[in-house]
């Protein structure tokens, strides 16, 4: 069993196996990584990489194992059946994915578009495991002409006070319809309802400037300048009811001097978003992302 690091398949037989990503936490208590472990061995199972952590306040449990089997072995019903009665006995919240299949994603967004470029190219050098199955905008097509979409399904759903009800219950129906299993709000500067959010839960993506909450409202690349700050950055976090607030995912930061403009600090906020989303998207994608109450637990490639 590898330690951090995840062996690649052997390219000579990785088309006669399938390959899953197990994640779980549980209440803490010796034998968790044994019972794994010999249930997999049992099952013809070959673990390429393992990750665990112990959170000693809460004394819970978390675990990220990568493994393959035989396509011809135990199926995918008789890999949940056994999994499943180890769960039972450790109490654990645990998901099971197969891998590599790409994430089903909608994408949504504002006039700023910087971000969905940037996915969207990710996506297309397969750097990003994501299947985009819808574009939800609250501006035109046209505001995205310069955007070459590959023919991925685009919703033009403008925002009002009288319309938000009902543009959140399309949203829901595109999330239903496509089988959607992340939406990522790629600069979408429209608030989701508390009820939206909490459907969303665990699976609905934000990035947003660092300077929050200390400077809100408009042009806050300015307030920071006129402030005269020397570090700006980007968070991306699971959306819930608080605005701004939910469970954070990944954040970097960029120093910056004397000599930048506003402009310079938009620039590279730009960037730093950018960068930031799309690193929490990846590690969504491949289930490197627990969640843990008010806070998440991520296993770093």
């Amino acid at each position: 069993m590898a330690g951090n690091g995840e062996r690649m398949p052997d390219r000579k037989t990785s088309s006669d196996r399938r390959s899953y990503v197990m994640t779980l936490s549980c209440p803490n208590r010796p034998g968790i990584v044994a019972a794994i472990s010999r249930t997999l061995f049992e099952l013809g199972g070959d673990i390429a990489g393992a990750q665990q952590f112990d959170e000693r306040e809460s004394r819970i449990f978390f675990m990220r194992v990568v493994f393959s089997v035989a396509a011809d072995g135990v199926t995918r019903a008789g890999l949940d059946d056994a999994l499943a009665g180890v769960a039972a006995r450790f109490d654990m919240q645990w998901s099971l994915r197969e891998s590599p299949r790409p994430t089903r994603t909608i994408i949504m967004v504002s006039r700023f578009d910087h971000c969905l470029v940037d996915l969207l190219y990710r996506w297309r050098i397969g750097e990003l495991a994501i299947d985009p199955v819808a574009i939800i905008a609250n501006h035109p097509r046209q505001t995205y002409a310069h955007i070459d979409l590959d023919g991925i399904p685009f919703h033009y759903l403008p925002v009002t006070a009288a319309t938000r009800a009902e543009q959140e219950a399309r949203i829901a129906e595109i999330v239903r319809e496509t089988d959607a299993e992340l939406v990522v709000l790629a600069r979408y500067m429209q608030i989701l309802s508390d009820r939206m959010s909490e459907w969303l839960a665990g699976r609905c993506i934000n990035i947003h400037h660092s300077f929050l909450p200390g400077f809100k409202g408009a042009r806050p690349y300015h307030q920071a300048f006129a402030r005269g700050v020397k570090l700006i950055g980007a968070t991306a976090h699971f959306v819930t009811p608080d605005l701004d607030e939910g469970p954070i995912i990944e954040q970097d930061v960029e120093r910056i001097t004397h000599a930048d403009s506003p402009d310079d600090l938009i620039r590279k906020g730009r960037d730093i978003e950018r960068r930031v989303l799309a690193r929490a998207v990846r590690y969504f994608t491949e289930c490197r992302v627990i969640p843990n109450g008010h806070k998440t637990i991520v296993f770093n490639p």
